[in-house]
């Protein structure tokens, strides 16, 4: 499996002045080379590379390597949109976000990500410094920071290229590592994952992820945002922007701490996680007004992503499981009850209380249901 390891790098204000000026000329070339193709209709790598590649060598004063990087990042964004537009990502041919896509070349920004490969970016994992091509020579020893543990995935599976990241003043490098995947074991049972609107995972064994904190700081973050909405002003439309961004970061982190803690449990007990899958969920699912902001703020496919990769790291069995395919009908009272494992071997109706999983292995033969209770009556 491939892994992304994200270090941050500690310039000196004229390595940085070097770094910036490199990306300002790779995404001007990128711009270039993007119109070209728009014009052109070249799709391919190579047939756009025998058309921009001298041009873009003597106009952004580019080594060969970097504009070969320029016009792979060209070719894979034109790929992406294709396959948003064939997805239907963008609505259909006649919507306004589908013509404004395809109206125009794609564009790039000034400090737009740059990837470099090994030819043009070596790091020294001892010293934990880079050396980097820029616009103004080689630059070396560049320093980062990153922990032990990022370490050592570096020295062990480090492997093809590296992006070159400017965010919040702020200068990345992440690079990519290939982590072979361990065995995974034989499960003896499921644990059944089920994301919801209230709770925002829960589990078969009747855990739920999410507190009254984490709902109070989920209702305060939609409460902000509306009144920021409503002032309509720059002051308000940059507090909302720092606002999205701090409430991504805590989304984030707390997805990661839901995904471990159901992992570590799944991984101790020697069982697989069964996930419900939510492709069509919106129209399925009609929210009351109180939800729609919280549900909006939440990215629920970033909490079975966590899932899926973690559980792969550590060797546990991942399925998603479609919900339209994973009920039962109680064979005593016809009440259809959904199944608490993939197999839909098990289950328990919760309005008779019938478990023919447990019936038959109690009395070997038939199930022996539960007497149903009457409405008052004591259990």
């Amino acid at each position: 499996m491939k892994l992304v390891v994200q270090v941050k790098l500690l310039p000196t204000p004229v390595q940085a002045a070097a770094l910036e000026a490199t990306l300002r000329a790779c995404n001007r070339a990128a711009d270039q080379a993007s119109r070209v193709a728009y014009e052109t209709g070249a799709t391919s790598r190579n047939d756009l590379q025998k058309a921009v590649y001298m041009d873009l060598k003597a106009r952004y004063a580019l080594s060969a390597q970097p504009v070969v990087r320029v016009v792979k990042k060209v070719v894979d964004a034109y790929a992406t949109l294709r396959a948003n537009l064939k997805a239907g990502h963008l609505g259909p041919a006649d919507s306004k976000r589908y013509r404004k896509a395809t109206g125009s070349p794609i564009a790039f920004r000034p400090r737009a990500a740059q990837p470099f490969d090994d030819r043009c970016l070596s790091w020294q994992m001892d010293a934990r410094t880079v050396s980097i091509w820029t616009v103004h020579g080689r630059l070396k020893n560049i320093g980062f920071a990153a922990s032990p543990d990022q370490l050592k995935t570096l020295v062990a599976y480090r492997k093809g290229e590296s992006d070159l990241i400017f965010r919040d003043g702020k200068w990345f490098l992440t690079a990519t590592c290939e982590i072979p995947d361990p065995e995974v074991f034989e499960p003896v049972d499921w644990i059944g994952v089920d994301r919801g609107i209230v709770n925002l995972a829960t589990t078969s064994d009747n855990t739920n992820y999410q507190g009254r904190r984490l709902s109070r700081y989920r209702r305060w973050q939609a409460r902000k945002r509306a009144e920021l909405q409503a002032k309509k002003t720059r002051s308000a439309t940059r507090r909302l922007a720092r606002r999205a961004k701090k409430e991504h970061r805590h989304a984030t982190h707390m997805n990661h701490v839901i995904s471990k803690g159901i992992v570590s449990v799944a991984q101790r007990t020697g069982r697989g996680i069964a996930v419900e899958e939510l492709g069509g969920i919106r129209d399925r699912v009609r929210l009351r007004r109180d939800q729609r902001g919280t549900l909006s703020a939440w990215p629920f496919h970033q909490l079975g992503q966590h899932l899926a990769y973690k559980a792969c790291r550590a060797g546990v069995p991942f399925l998603e499981v479609d919900p339209a395919y994973t009920s039962q009908r109680c064979p005593r009272c016809g009440h259809t009850e959904r199944a608490n494992r993939p197999d839909r071997d098990h289950f328990r109706c919760r309005r008779c209380g019938l478990s023919p999983t447990l019936g038959f292995a109690r009395a070997g033969g038939t199930p022996t249901p539960r007497r149903p209770r009457r409405r008052g009556q004591r259990a």
